[in-house]
C-alpha cells in the first residue's frame, strides 16, 4: 500500500517550488490534494500536470477565509480532510526587508503577513476542522534554517528571519495544546533550496561558492525541492502518528557548518 492511500490533504502554496514538489509526492503516494496558489500561471500549470488527483484554489493565503475554503473544498471534493502542509511564504526583500537599521515598518509588517500571518490562518483553520470532526490530523509547517542559523553577509533579511523563527515556536506551542485531540504539528527546516524565491542566490557566484561549504553534502549544492519530499510524506502519513512538536532539518549540513567566504 502507498504511504498516503486515501489521505485527503491541503497544501497552502502548493502550485510551485517546494509545495508543488510535495504535491507530486503526495499524489504518487496515493493522496488527493487541494492546492492553494497565488498566481494564475502556476495554478494552471499544476492543474495540467497533476490532473484529477488535485483541485486548485487560486487565492491569497494572507487573507482570512482562504484556508478554510480550501479545507471545505477538500471535504466536499474528496470526502475528508486529513492534513495540511503550509509552504506559502517568501522573501520580504522587495518590501524593504534587510538589515535592521535600513528596515521600515511596512517591510516588517508585510514580511510577517506573508510568512507568519498566512501560516497562523491556515493552522487555525485546520485545527478548527479537526476539532469539529473529532478525527485529529497532521499539520506540517515550513520554516528555514535562517531563523536560527543566520548568514549575515548574503542573507541579511531580519524580518524574514524573525518570522521564520517564530514558526517553530508557534508550532511547538500549538502542538502541545492540541496533542490530546490527536492533532500533530511539526516543522521542516530546510537550508537554501533551488526554487524561484532563491533565484538571486542561484545566479550569484559568490553565494554559490559559500553554499558549497555551508551545505557540504553531496559535494556542496543547493537543495532541490525533491529533497524535502520524503519527510513531508512521513509527516502526512500514519507513520508519524506518534510524532508531534518536532522541527527537523533537511539542510545538507547548513546548521552544522561554518561556511567559508571567498
Amino acid at each position: 500500500m502507498q504511504a498516503l492511500t486515501d489521505k485527503k490533504l491541503v497544501i497552502i502554496g502548493g502550485t510551485s517550488g517546494i509545495g508543488l514538489s510535495a504535491a507530486r509526492a503526495f499524489v504518487r503516494e496515493g493522496a488527493k490534494a487541494v492546492l492553494v496558489g497565488l498566481d494564475e500561471l502556476s495554478c494552471n500549470a499544476a492543474a495540467q500536470e497533476l490532473g484529477s488527483a488535485v483541485t486548485i484554489v487560486q487565492a491569497d493565503a494572507r487573507l482570512e477565509g482562504v484556508a478554510s475554503e480550501a479545507i471545505e473544498v477538500c471535504q466536499k471534493t474528496y470526502g475528508g480532510f486529513d492534513g495540511l502542509y503550509h509552504v506559502a511564504g517568501g522573501s520580504g526583500r522587495k518590501f524593504g526587508d534587510g538589515p535592521l537599521h535600513e528596515m521600515n515598518v511596512e517591510a516588517w509588517n508585510r514580511t510577517f503577513e506573508l510568512n507568519l500571518t498566512s501560516l497562523m490562518l491556515s493552522n487555525q483553520a485546520a485545527v478548527k476542522k479537526f476539532m469539529e470532526t473529532g478525527t485529529g490530523g497532521s499539520i506540517l509547517n515550513l520554516g528555514t534554517q535562517l531563523g536560527f542559523h543566520p548568514s549575515p553577509r548574503f542573507f541579511a533579511t531580519h524580518a524574514y528571519a524573525a518570522a521564520k523563527a517564530a514558526i517553530e515556536g508557534f508550532s511547538r506551542s500549538i502542538a502541545a495544546y492540541y496533542v490530546k485531540q490527536g492533532i500533530r504539528v511539526n516543522v521542516i527546516l530546510p537550508g537554501l533550496v533551488d526554487t524561484p524565491m532563491a533565484a538571486r542566490a542561484a545566479a550569484n557566484a559568490s553565494i554559490q561558492a559559500y553554499v558549497k561549504t555551508k551545505q557540504p553534502m553531496e559535494g556542496g549544492r543547493m537543495a532541490k525541492p525533491e529533497d524535502l519530499e520524503g519527510l513531508a510524506v512521513y509527516f502526512m502519513s500514519n507513520q508519524s502518528r506518534f510524532t508531534t512538536g518536532q522541527a527537523i532539518a533537511v539542510d545538507g549540513g547548513w546548521s552544522l557548518s561554518d561556511g567559508q567566504y571567498e
